[in-house]
């Protein structure tokens, strides 16, 4: 395993008088994709916006290379390399795509080499580079809200299902773009469609009820039944 470029050390988030994350602790190694996987209502959406300082930690520590974040505002956070795609995607109807491009970019340029591997990735956005966001398909905006992560370097993305509702055909793509992705960007992925996670994670997290149940490798995950079992309540080979 490399060596991590995150670290969450006993993390305890709350929302309102709801304690979310009860001592939540796991590294993220550099490189590729690692999944955080769990029961709906477990805890994975609280732990990535923990992490992008969009709600705080009460107490623990997250280190983003050398870097203490657990305080850090969010923008900052940003500056170090990280982006966010929530699940709502987060991208603006009313503009479009090239001007949802420009608002993630840091200077509101493009690197055109850059600009070109993203077209490369998902054609969608070349043609329909002037058209309004709200006009895209479910699976076209998803591709805008990750073309919007990485249109600038990024060291870590962390991305909040980005399956959920897309056809099949569309998640395909999807598992390639993020192939390609993921050989020079770290990314933390929250994901339901196991067939998904399964293709992309070299390492998984499991969280339950806030509390870290298992931590270990992909394969070995995809290959206990038993286990997914116990800490999801379904079989990833029946979910693929």
């Amino acid at each position: 395993m490399s060596d991590a470029i995150l670290r969450l050390d006993d993390v305890h988030t709350d929302i309102a008088q709801y304690q979310i994350l009860h001592g939540v602790s796991f590294d993220v190694p550099e490189g590729g994709v690692h999944v955080l996987l769990g029961r709906n209502g477990a805890g994975k959406t609280t732990t990535l916006r923990t992490i992008m300082g969009l709600w705080r930690a009460r107490s623990g520590a997250i280190v983003f290379r050398h870097h203490d974040i657990t305080a850090v505002r969010t923008p900052d956070i940003s500056r170090l390399g990280i982006a966010y795609v929530p699940e709502n995607m987060g991208i603006f109807g009313g503009l479009t795509v090239e001007e949802n491009m420009r608002l993630a970019s840091a200077t509101g340029t493009f690197d055109e080499a850059r600009l070109a591997r993203i077209f490369g990735l998902f054609p969608a956005m070349e043609t329909f580079w002037d058209k309004q966001a709200f006009a895209l398909s479910g699976g076209q905006k998803q591709m805008l809200a990750i073309s919007r992560a990485i249109i600038e370097p990024r060291e870590l993305i962390l991305i909040d299902e980005p399956t959920k509702g897309l056809a099949p055909s569309i998640i395909n793509a999807m598992i390639e773009a993020f192939q390609e992705i993921g050989r020079d960007t770290t990314i933390l992925l929250v994901e339901q469609n196991f067939h998904f996670a399964r293709s992309l994670g070299r390492g998984a997290t499991v969280i339950d009820d806030g509390r870290i149940a298992w931590n270990g490798s992909m394969d070995e995950l995809a290959r206990d039944e038993a286990l997914q079992t116990r800490l999801l309540s379904l079989s990833m080979a029946e979910a693929g």
